[in-house]
């Protein structure tokens, strides 16, 4: 589609099955995502690329466990598991994945000291990724998103470009949600309070 980006989130083997943050069903939207690849003009896709060591990740805080929440600088954090060590096999896309055509590679997560779920800014909701800027030059005013995971990267990137004053879509049968309690019905409503169209 002339005129619309898609915006692939983290199709990367540690968020699907067997992966260090595996997704239930991480794997089954591959074939859909696909489907919207070849049906975009522009396609964008977002990788989770952290250091070893990462302040997201519950083993670089003693005593704490993945899952547990922290205060950061910037607000509160879940912890996560080791995920998406950069060079390694669970950061890599995964090979199922058609994304030869993508005109862009946004790698998030890459500083140690904060995390970042979406595609437009780290955590603190400041630092951009400069995706926003790539998308106003090259005069791309809508985005639909798909990927993983629905309750956090996915809805925090739909939330940003509705922010950054795009048209924004999320297709859902092309996303998979991890739901930390209860965390994907609440993420779905915020996102259609913020004027996303859910798909």
């Amino acid at each position: 589609m002339a005129g619309r980006a898609l915006i692939v989130i983290d199709m990367q083997y540690d968020f699907c099955p067997g992966g260090a943050l595996a997704v239930a069903g991480g794997d089954e939207i591959i074939p859909t995502v696909n489907r919207l690849i070849a049906s975009h003009d522009h396609v964008v896709l977002t990788q989770d690329w952290h250091p070893a060591g990462h302040s997201s990740f519950a083993s670089s805080h003693p005593g704490k466990a993945p899952f547990e929440t922290v205060e950061m600088a910037y607000g509160p954090q879940t912890l996560w598991p080791d995920h998406c060590i950069q060079g390694t096999r669970g950061a890599a896309f995964h090979d199922a994945l058609e994304w030869t055509k993508a005109e862009l590679v946004i790698r998030k997560g890459f500083r140690g000291t904060i995390d970042s779920y979406s595609a437009f800014f780290e955590n603190d909701h400041t630092t951009p990724t400069g995706l926003g800027g790539y998308l106003r030059e090259r005069g791309i005013p809508d985005v639909t998103l798909c990927g993983l995971a629905t309750d956090f990267c996915v809805a925090f990137s739909a939330i940003d470009a509705v922010r950054q004053g795009l048209a924004t879509t999320v297709v859902l049968d092309a996303c998979r949600g991890i739901d930390l309690g209860g965390s994907l019905a609440a993420m779905t409503e915020k996102m259609r309070a913020a004027g996303v169209t859910l798909a």
